[in-house]
């Protein structure tokens, strides 16, 4: 089976929602992302945590069939940690404090056996270090890339050059226009394929996702240009968002990695299945719904979500 190479942070998170607050809970971009990802294949991991990460995360890691061997562990230095809350706006998180610890210094080392990786995932990190890692791939066959507006603000070159050397960027429609300084969802998401990606996801929240590639029919709309709208598994409470992005891509990933084929009509099956990954993510803080998620249960919500939009 191919297996799923993903690079980004490794975190203990502290959030807070109108629900409740957790403390120190496990979190990083890659974690969710690999958590999704090994619901349908292996997955190489790759960062790095201080020697104060509880031994129970790793565990936890390990028995979801998450390769540790790339994951660089700091003697006496400190985990990256993040404080937030969503009180104010489900969709959006107030920072309340970040402390990098081992993560300020991290650069990527991929070790022999993950530069075959076929299926590549460069979540949310420093645009810099994504290029890094795609010097040390070989021949994938597809490469994923995430980012935020953080590195849009202070790395745009750098985030456009990893648009550019990539098959999909996955992003939200913030950040979309950011990127682009394009008012319209549309626009934006024809300025980023202009890049030269095949495909363009803009998440979209609570509303699902948009997919936008190159016309492959004379039918396509919007002058060139094929738009893939995929909805949300409807849900009536929402516990903690934090992640949700990341299981999304990571799910989106695992499952083109699962079954091999990069069709256009599989793309749509992947933004679905990434969509109804991520709408468990958000039932309960951390990683605690995403891990007891099972085989029946996306079936099912998939399920739902596709009969649901038929008309």
């Amino acid at each position: 089976m191919n297996e799923v190479l993903i690079v980004g942070s490794v975190a203990l998170d502290s959030v807070e929602t109108p629900v409740g607050r957790i403390d120190n809970a496990l979190g990083g971009a890659a974690t969710y992302g690999s958590i999704a990802a090994s619901l349908f294949a292996p997955v190489h991991l790759v960062g790095v945590v201080g020697e104060d990460f509880p031994q129970e995360h790793l565990d936890f890691l390990k028995k979801r069939n998450v390769d540790l061997a790339g994951l660089q562990i700091i003697k006496g230095g400190n985990t990256f940690r993040w404080k937030g809350d969503y009180n104010a706006d489900l969709n959006q998180a107030v920072t309340h404090e970040t402390q990098l610890g081992v993560f300020e210094h991290f650069e990527p080392k991929l070790p022999e056996n993950y530069r075959d990786a076929q299926y590549v995932f460069l979540a949310n990190i420093n645009p810099e270090l994504q290029l890094s890692t795609l010097e040390q791939v070989k021949q994938p066959k597809l490469v994923l890339c995430d980012t935020m507006n953080l590195w849009i603000n202070i790395a745009r070159e750098h985030v456009l050059e990893v648009f550019r050397r990539v098959d999909i960027a996955v992003l939200n429609d913030g950040e979309a226009r950011l990127l682009t300084d394009q008012g319209n969802i549309i626009a934006a998401g024809r300025q980023l394929l202009d890049l030269g990606p095949r495909a363009i996801i803009i998440k979209k929240g609570e509303h699902g996702a948009l997919m936008f590639s190159k016309g492959e029919h004379p039918a396509s709309l919007s002058e060139g240009i094929d738009i893939f709208s995929a909805p949300s598994y409807p849900l009536e409470q929402v516990v903690d968002p934090t992640g949700a992005g990341d299981s999304f891509a990571g799910a989106f990933i695992g499952y083109l990695a699962k079954t091999d084929d990069l069709s256009m009509q599989n793309l749509r099956r992947a933004v679905v299945y990434g969509s109804v990954v991520a709408s468990t993510t958000v039932q309960d803080f951390s990683t605690a719904s995403l891990a007891a998620l099972t085989p029946d249960s996306i079936a099912y919500r998939y399920g739902y979500v596709r009969e649901m939009s038929k008309f």
